[in-house]
């Protein structure tokens, strides 16, 4: 069937941005479940991430959210830099995400440069304009970004509370082109299971940890299994930090942050899988993880050319 004349449109569009913008919020948002971890800290996402929209009568639109571009300090920022670097070769349409600002700075001038590589259509959406204490600053912003690249669309927004997510769906339907269905139209997202509970027990620990800890740990699912005639699933994972200092404050005094951070991701869960869960949740110390090739590997950060 030619998709031209059934109007039907599909395509890649990726998300970039610095990090902490509100990429992942943009992505949970659109898609109306929560998906990828969201966190006031950078780098929450670590990884590429495949979730997908579809439209009966308009078309899908399959989203890759991209950890934030950054300047690399360890091998786990090279991957994540790396990660999102390399999306701009697979997509159909960019998606750029940007904050409302009157200087435009080194990291956006930096993703301006990559994008002058590329011919796709780049739409750039503001957001958090919620946060704006004056509309008008907002054409100023506009103004501003226009400086360092010719956008084909600028759509400002606010991820979360959901003003003008549709204005941005509409924009990249614009660009798509007509295609076949991926995905089954009820497939949201690529990821497996496992990945998710872990990710959701990362972002947990990043909720309710201190600054210096976060970046440095990962969450490993051991064991994952579904109790027979039961609609039990019991879950056993490992938060994995750098140091022993670390691994004092994630368990915290009696044990008290770890189940904080148990309890929260155990109800997450439950609402994602819809029964019962059994989580166990313990710390290991592997040093210096985040350069080391082989853990790197182990804990599911590796290019995947």
């Amino acid at each position: 069937m030619d998709n031209s004349t059934t109007g039907f449109k599909s395509g890649f569009v990726t998300i970039i941005g610095r990090p902490n913008v509100g990429k992942s919020t943009l992505m949970n948002q659109i898609i109306g479940q929560k998906i990828a971890i969201t966190s006031n800290k950078p780098q929450t996402t670590r990884s590429r991430i495949q979730t997908v929209y579809t439209d009966k009568n308009r078309g899908q639109i399959v989203f890759l959210d991209t950890p934030g571009i950054h300047k690399a300090k360890n091998r786990l920022g090279r991957y994540m830099v790396n990660a999102a670097e390399h999306t701009l070769r697979d997509v159909d349409v960019i998606l750029w995400l940007a904050e409302p600002a009157s200087f435009i700075g080194a990291g956006e001038r930096h993703i301006a440069e990559l994008l002058k590589k590329t011919s796709l259509p780049v739409i750039l959406v503001i957001n958090k304009i919620d946060t704006l204490k004056k509309k008008e600053e907002l054409l100023r912003f506009m103004d501003n970004y226009r400086q360092v690249y010719e956008f084909d669309e600028i759509v400002p927004a606010s991820a979360l509370k959901g003003d003008n997510v549709s204005d941005v769906i509409d924009m990249i339907f614009k660009y798509l082109p007509y295609g076949p269905m991926f995905y089954d139209e009820d497939t949201v997202t690529d990821q497996p299971e496992r990945q998710i509970v872990a990710e959701i027990i990362r972002e947990k620990a990043l909720h309710a940890l201190d600054e210096e800890v976060p970046h440095g740990i990962a969450v490993t699912i051991e064991r994952m299994k579904q109790r027979r005639d039961k609609n039990i699933t019991d879950i056993e994972a490992a938060i994995v930090c750098e140091r022993d200092s670390h691994k004092g404050i994630i368990i915290g005094k009696g044990g008290v942050m770890l189940k904080k951070i148990g309890s929260n991701a155990r109800f997450e869960i439950e609402k994602m899988l819809e029964r019962q869960v059994n989580l166990r949740l313990w710390v290991k110390v592997r040093k210096n993880w985040r350069d080391n090739d082989l853990m790197l590997k182990n804990f599911g950060y590796h290019e995947k050319e």
